[in-house]
């Protein structure tokens, strides 16, 4: 039997509405809702934590963050972690990353320490760790213009083209290819040399990198000459293409910056729509009200309804251009003769707030925004349902490609394949848990925050570490999670068992691996 070929796209901090297949009023993504129509597109599927890092490590290893060890942004994917593309590079598959990995560091900055160097002893951490170069993604590799050399397999990759960073920062190969385009590449991406527009939303930057030039742009040419240039053999192959957009900083390019007008949108759901924020909630309005915000980062901030409109028009420029370019990408797959025999995948890392109670990002607050994002599975040799609402997750992701590929998972992945679901043959489950542990101190929190979320089809409920407080919404009656239920007399005994229910789901996700060689 002839194996399939993978093609996955993957967006970063993208919400699972801002597409026109999942029934957005505005943005426009015709070669996304294609697949979709061709496919099966999951309206319940949540990341397994709603930061980068660590949720692409979950999708790569099917395993919780806990498990794998890349538990916040900042730590690096162990060398020592079994993915799903090693499993696809054993059985025969060409592999190749292109776009944006981030399972290693990408920035030079040191981490918040908090821990007292006198307290550290000779050895100073539990686990030992390795000598292992882990330092791919980090900006120093690619200075100049001479293309720096991956160490591979990287993480299963044969073939790598890194991007990292986000919007017109981007670093990594594609920043040296800028350099080699073009003198003015340093000038093009320093904000002070933006083109003017009279945007006030914070982080919106009109670059002035040209379309062609711009990473999203990179990112498809790139792929277009992997699908063009595949020697025509019967090897399967595996093409991992992440763009880093619709990510802040926002800047689209060229006529994807005036693309949409602001004022064609709204903001559903400002934050006097919640009835009883929670405390993290209410720090960031104090803050916003006193002038305190921080805008510049990437934690989450409050914004007035004209930045918020102008975010909205502006990320849904970044998300059409992706959409643009992944039409160009299934148009070389359709010309390499592979269309027929290739599955093409479409998700996102996680989500953004973009509007949600005035917010801007991510962070601890567990909002659908965040924790839903999208998942389209278009396989040319069967046709499933169009549309599941099945409770599906990130952890998935991995089994799912390694069942069709024909090959057989490793020992201690978390996830399930999602062919059982699509075919009728497995049940949905009935709760699923989502994982969040920061490395610093903010939005309120005395120390840096660590959640569990239990997600229901009729209930969120979220504990926070140290915290008196928590939150429950019914999702049957409050599907936008606007009055919290912790307190509620009434919900008392739905609070103690969807608790219940979160520690079985807790200890379930205990890491099995290794598994025993011997009895004792």
């Amino acid at each position: 039997m002839k194996r399939p070929n993978f093609l996955v796209f993957v967006t970063d901090q993208h919400r699972a509405d801002y597409l026109g297949c999942a029934g957005h009023p505005i943005v426009k993504t015709p070669h996304i809702d294609a697949l979709a129509a061709r496919g099966t597109r999951f309206t319940n599927f949540h990341v397994a934590t709603p930061v980068c890092m660590p949720n692409r490590a979950s999708l790569l290893t099917g395993r919780y963050p806990s498990v794998h060890g890349l538990r916040y942004n900042g730590c690096d994917l162990s060398y020592d972690a079994s993915t799903f593309v090693d499993v696809l590079r054993a059985g025969g598959y060409r592999t190749a990353l292109i776009g944006k990995s981030h399972v290693q560091p990408m920035t030079d900055m040191t981490a918040e320490q908090r821990v007292d160097p006198n307290s550290i002893g000779p050895i100073p951490e539990a686990w030992r760790g390795d000598d292992a170069d882990y330092d791919q993604e980090t900006p120093e590799r690619y200075r100049g213009t001479e293309r720096t050399q991956i160490h591979t397999p990287y993480y299963g990759y044969d073939h790598v083209d890194m991007v990292t960073g986000h919007g017109q920062n981007c670093d990594g190969h594609y920043a040296q290819w800028l350099r080699a385009q073009s003198p003015d590449a340093e000038a093009w991406r320093d904000p002070k040399n933006q083109l003017p527009h009279d945007y006030t939303c914070p982080q919106a930057v009109r670059t002035p990198i040209p379309e062609n030039l711009y990473p999203t742009a990179y990112i498809r040419d790139r792929a277009v000459d992997y699908l063009t240039s595949m020697p025509k053999d019967d090897q399967p192959f595996f093409a991992f293409v992440s763009f880093p957009d619709p990510h802040h900083p926002f800047t689209p390019p060229g006529k994807y910056w005036d693309m949409y007008d602001p004022a064609d949108f709204s903001v559903p759901l400002p934050y006097e729509a919640h009835q009883n924020p929670p405390p993290p909630l209410r720090w960031l309005h104090e803050r916003w009200d006193q002038g305190l915000r921080v805008s510049g980062g990437q934690e989450a901030f409050m914004a007035s309804e004209a930045e918020l409109k102008e975010a909205m028009a502006l990320s849904c420029g970044m998300i059409t251009m992706i959409d643009d370019c992944i039409g160009d990408v299934m148009q070389a797959l359709q010309n390499s003769g592979r269309a027929d025999d290739t599955i093409v995948i479409f998700t996102s890392d996680h989500g953004d707030y973009l509007g949600d109670f005035n917010l801007l990002l991510k962070g601890a607050l567990m909002l659908r925004s965040i924790n839903n994002v999208a998942m389209i599975w278009c396989d040319p040799k069967s046709r499933y349902a169009p549309v599941s609402d099945a409770l599906t997750s990130t952890l998935d992701f991995a089994p799912t490609i390694i069942e069709r590929a024909g090959l057989k998972p490793y020992f201690g992945i978390q996830g399930q394949s999602l062919l059982g679901l699509m075919s009728g043959s497995r049940a949905a489950r009935a709760s699923l848990m989502i994982e969040h542990q920061d490395n610093m101190t903010r939005m309120g929190f005395a120390q840096p925050c660590m959640a569990r979320t239990l997600v229901t089809a009729t209930y969120r409920l979220t504990l926070y570490q140290g915290e008196s407080w928590g939150e429950l919404y019914d999702l049957a009656k409050d599907p936008h999670e606007t009055f919290n239920l912790w307190d509620e007399a009434a919900y008392v005994e739905t609070r103690l068992r969807l608790t219940e229910e979160l520690t079985q789901s807790m200890m379930d996700a205990v890491d099995q691996s290794p598994r025993a060689r011997r009895r004792a």
